[in-house]
């Protein structure tokens, strides 16, 4: 009875969200934007901002993670309505999967057409460096194999479909505008395309779990994204992420190098200029993209 009666409710409180959100503030945005550990700042880049805390927003979960700073901002940029989450909701804060991509349908009833998610993330691929930032072509739900994913339980067709692919997931032609944009801003030496898998955290990959998941196609590895991805992709938006290469994976049982959750906050740090600029130079061609 529980598992029938959680999807209903949740549909409910997305819809009086959605609803409360939109009476608050002039904006109906098109764009969503999801900011990864250390990179909130993207959403200083709105004008015009009408920010939230997530504590006001009724029915909104609670982020508990340092570089997540725990607020909704609306605003425009470059000419195009947004809504920048400053901070996300991830499984080992002990957020319900339904919850964790609660603001996916929230940004869906408000109108948004388009996502893009940011991450920090370990670099699994040997080629990549500190710094460097992949744009994601495709993912590893590893938790999926245990049967984590967001659309578990009965299926809300105003939504999305019950069985949606995720072959194309990662919108192509966004992914191939970023990389052009990321060129002729001079990233060329630090832009990647990659696969990313996610797990559920909190504790940092093992060197034999690193080396598993190199072995079969991940490039990077983090905490988060997928199931918003998917959740996304069920509601029909377009989606585009990248993840910020925060630390190399450790893969060598010779060494004593360790992720550290303040080595991911000070690479966001470091990266942040470059970051901002490619989103800004992007938002403004993705609608000529989408006319194609």
């Amino acid at each position: 009875k529980i598992a029938k009666k959680n999807p209903g409710h949740i549909t409910i409180e997305c819809k009086n969200t959605a609803a409360w959100l939109l009476d608050q503030q002039p904006f109906r945005p098109l764009l969503g934007i999801v900011c990864g550990s250390g990179l909130g700042g993207l959403a200083d880049l709105l004008k015009d901002q009408k920010v939230m805390s997530y504590s006001e927003i009724p029915h909104f979960p609670q982020s508990t993670v340092q570089g997540h700073a725990g607020k909704l901002v609306f605003g425009s940029l470059k000419g195009t309505p947004c809504v920048c989450m400053q901070g996300r909701f991830h499984l080992y804060e002990g957020h319900h999967i339904q919850k964790i991509t609660f603001p996916m349908k929230i940004f869906k009833l408000m109108g948004v057409e388009t996502v893009i998610l940011t991450n920090a993330a370990g670099g699994l691929n040997q080629e990549y460096n500190v710094g460097d930032i992949m744009i994601i072509k495709d993912h590893i739900n590893l938790p999926g194999f245990a049967g984590i994913n967001p659309l578990m339980g009965p299926n809300d067709e105003r939504f999305g479909l019950r069985f949606p692919a995720m072959s194309d997931a990662y919108d192509r032609e966004l992914q191939q505008l970023a990389e052009k944009v990321a060129i002729d801003l001079g990233y060329k030496e630090f832009i990647r395309r990659g696969v990313y898998c996610t797990l559920t955290g909190p504790s940092f990959e093992t060197i034999a779990e690193c080396r598993m998941l190199s072995m079969i196609g991940a490039d990077a590895v983090g905490m988060s994204t997928v199931h918003e991805v998917i959740a996304a992709r069920h509601c029909g938006m377009r989606v585009f992420a990248f993840s910020l290469i925060t630390n190399q994976a450790v893969m060598d049982y010779d060494t004593d190098m360790k992720a550290t959750h303040d080595e991911v906050l000070q690479t966001g740090k470091d990266r942040a200029h470059q970051l901002e600029a490619l989103v800004a130079t992007m938002v403004p061609l993705i609608k000529q993209s989408k006319t194609h």
